[in-house]
């Protein structure tokens, strides 16, 4: 690296993984950085929040952003929304393709699911316990759950056919061979999360850390995020 770059410690929710993918190695060109990111679910990004792990920038859920700023771990004033991104269902490709637009229709595809699987301690796994709570099937999901400990396990699982339906942020669903994105959650049920990037308090390359943001903000970034699921902020 020459004397003017920098290498940016990243710490990024899972589901936002295609898009770094595609615009961290071009932003590394353009810029003269290098990128070491590290993808962790929610359970883990909020480990590393109430810990003392150092990190240049944090792409994180809202809700986990929020925290991090309370504890001082984050530069408030760095902050910046990023993209957004809604829950997703997957099936294997050829396999049946259940009907989930409405809280019915979808209550009704779970409860005939044969196994479905999703990350329990992840951001889609804490809101689908909310949601079998309220639709009234807790224990029967239970029962039939392949826990994941990723969210790239579950477009795996269904490919594989261990499981009949996965659950996850559609960005880790579409564009993986062998499964068949069958949609979002119905309305009533759907959780975006809104994936929001902030500077380390404690950020060793925090001039840097802010040219990444600057640079996920871009009308052009923007367009290859749409390209892999994930829409733009309210």
């Amino acid at each position: 690296m020459s004397r003017q770059s920098a290498e940016i410690e990243v710490t990024a929710g899972a589901a936002f993984a295609p898009a770094l993918a595609e615009l961290g190695p071009q932003f590394e060109r353009s810029k003269g950085h290098r990128l070491v990111i590290q993808y962790a679910i929610a359970d883990a990004i909020n480990r590393m929040i109430d810990g003392d792990a150092a990190f240049d920038l944090l792409i994180a859920s809202a809700d986990l952003l929020e925290k991090a700023t309370k504890l001082g771990r984050i530069a408030a004033d760095t902050r910046a929304e990023i993209a957004r991104v809604g829950m997703a269902v997957a099936a294997r490709i050829g396999a049946g393709k259940p009907e989930i637009g409405s809280v019915e229709t979808f209550k009704r595809a779970l409860i005939n699911a044969k196994s479905i699987t999703y990350p329990p301690q992840g951001t889609v796994g804490i809101h689908l316990a909310k949601v079998f709570d309220r639709l009234g099937i807790a224990a029967q999901m239970k029962a039939k759950t392949r826990p994941q400990q990723t969210v790239a396990g579950v477009p795996q699982s269904v490919a594989a056919g261990e499981a009949e339906l996965g659950f996850a942020p559609c960005t880790a669903l579409i564009s993986i061979e062998g499964v068949n994105v069958i949609g979002p959650f119905p309305p009533e049920l759907q959780h975006d999360i809104v994936y929001t990037a902030a500077v380390g308090a404690a950020a060793r390359q925090p001039d840097a850390a802010k040219t990444l943001i600057t640079f996920l903000t871009t009308p052009y970034a923007a367009i290859v995020m749409a390209a892999n699921g994930f829409q733009g902020v309210r």
